[in-house]
């Protein structure tokens, strides 16, 4: 019998795939040596892998010009991408060169736009969707883009009083979006999202605030969201099509409405035994758009998606090295890591997220049970089940006097934005080192060090006792 953690991943799942393979017993992903980067700059690590980004933007893409030539779809796509996934320039400048366009979610996004504006990354024709519950201070700037020139900002009304920030604030014409308040999940603790506007009551907000101010301001789309993702299930297709039927009655008294935004909610590979038929779905979305607007008599709508986690997600990886092995009782073996999931993974205890996990190295060692410990003090500090099993078997630390080496993979969404960059962490566990791996100005694959670890310094300074 085979009891090696190559056999173990051969065995359970289809191996190489599409990102991962092992030569020489160490893993490669999208290509890269990660062995050789460790060599370079140790660990803890965090690692981006640029090209990944373009590689989604222009997957998504495809499929979508294939759906649309499937269905003999009359309308156009839009591909933005959900800033809030991640805000680092490097990030959104790649994402831009895929000629895509943005959504925002805060008043502070409105600066980035400025300044990728006065970069030359996009111009004034790029449509900014701007989502979100607003205060004043994101109105206002929201109104300083649309009198500024810039042609496709589009505010996506939250609640019924948004608008009137706008008719003070605005003066040149500009154009509209509604959110559609979703009915969540049965599951879920609240029958209806707290965002948007409810769906009965839109019809009668354009007739008594919008129709007839046409001079001054179009609803030009209609912008849903649903917090499970996009999938294959009932209460997906049934919002779905509550918003498809909406647009088809707004349309009849609303010329001006042309567009349908499904928001994000693509899921992204958080295990090697992950399935998901993303042309299927597109299929299926664009076909449901198509005849509901077909037996209405109206044309079809363009369709936007706002992609975050699908667009920045699979280009990200955080690798540690375990320094220690603890065994605490009969049936637990402790691997311990060089940082914490509390600070640099915040979502693996915060909602128990499952990210990709595998050894860098090792993979000809026997394999065993193990349980994942942070360095912090806190309890919560620990990593003990992947998203296909309720366990986690990682090789025996045996063999090679090398160290075993760590990647959680697939996790370039949310995990700096909420655990902060930089700062303070918990039990002052510094930030790692961060690593950028992409193409410089003639092709070639480079990598270079965009943040250093955390210094102590930098934290007393943040504390006050320097």
């Amino acid at each position: 019998m085979n009891n090696t953690y190559y056999d173990l991943v051969d065995q359970t799942f289809n191996f190489p795939q599409e990102g991962f393979e092992v030569k020489n017993d160490y893993l490669q992903f999208n290509g890269l040596n990660v062995k050789a980067l460790i060599d370079k700059y140790g660990t803890p690590m965090k690692l981006t892998y640029l090209p990944k980004i373009g590689m989604q933007i222009n997957k998504a893409k495809d499929m979508f010009a294939k759906a649309f030539k499937k269905h003999k779809y009359e309308g156009e796509y839009f591909y933005c991408y959900c800033t809030k996934s991640s805000h680092f320039s490097f990030v959104v400048e790649e994402a831009l060169k895929h000629n895509i366009h943005l959504e925002t979610s805060y008043a502070y996004d409105i600066e980035i736009i400025k300044k990728l504006y006065a970069k030359k990354k996009i111009n004034k024709e790029t449509f900014i969707i701007c989502n979100g519950f607003k205060q004043k201070p994101y109105t206002r700037r929201i109104a300083t883009l649309i009198n500024s020139g810039f042609k496709n900002v589009i505010p996506i009304l939250d609640n019924v009083n948004e608008l009137d920030d706008y008719r003070k604030s605005v003066r040149a014409p500009f154009k509209l979006g509604i959110r559609v308040a979703a009915e969540e999940e049965p599951s879920f603790p609240f029958y209806t999202s707290r965002l948007g506007i409810r769906a009965k009551d839109i019809l009668e907000f354009y007739v008594d605030h919008i129709e007839g101010y046409e001079n001054k301001f179009q609803l030009k789309m209609l912008h849903i969201f649903l917090n499970k993702g996009i999938k294959d299930d009932i209460y997906y297709w049934s919002e779905l099509n509550k918003v498809i039927n909406l647009y088809c009655q707004l349309k009849k008294i609303c010329p001006e409405l042309d567009s349908i935004n499904i928001g994000g909610g693509f899921p992204i590979k958080h295990s090697l035994g992950f399935e998901y038929d993303y042309q299927f779905m597109i299929n299926e979305i664009v076909s449901n758009i198509k005849s509901a607007c077909k037996k209405a008599k109206v044309p079809m709508p363009n369709i936007y998606t706002e992609f975050g986690s699908y667009t920045v997600g699979e280009s990200m990886a955080h690798i540690y090295s375990v320094i220690a092995q603890k065994t605490q009782n009969e049936r637990e073996i402790w691997y311990m890591i060089d940082s914490s999931f509390i600070t640099t993974l915040p979502d693996t205890w915060g909602i128990g997220e499952r990210f990709l996990l595998l050894p860098i190295n090792k993979w000809d060692e026997e394999y065993q049970r193990v349980v994942l410990g942070g360095i912090t003090c806190d309890s919560h500090d620990y990593y003990d089940s992947e998203e296909h099993i309720n366990e986690v078997f990682l090789p025996k630390l045996g063999g090679s006097p090398e160290p075993l080496y760590l990647g959680f993979f697939h996790t370039g969404a949310y995990q700096d934005q909420i655990s902060g960059y930089g700062g303070i962490k918990h039990c002052m566990i510094p930030s790692p080192k961060h690593i950028i791996v992409g193409h410089d100005k003639n092709g070639k694959l480079v990598d270079w060090v965009y943040a250093k670890e955390q210094t102590a310094q930098s934290m007393l300074k943040i504390l006050g006792y320097v």
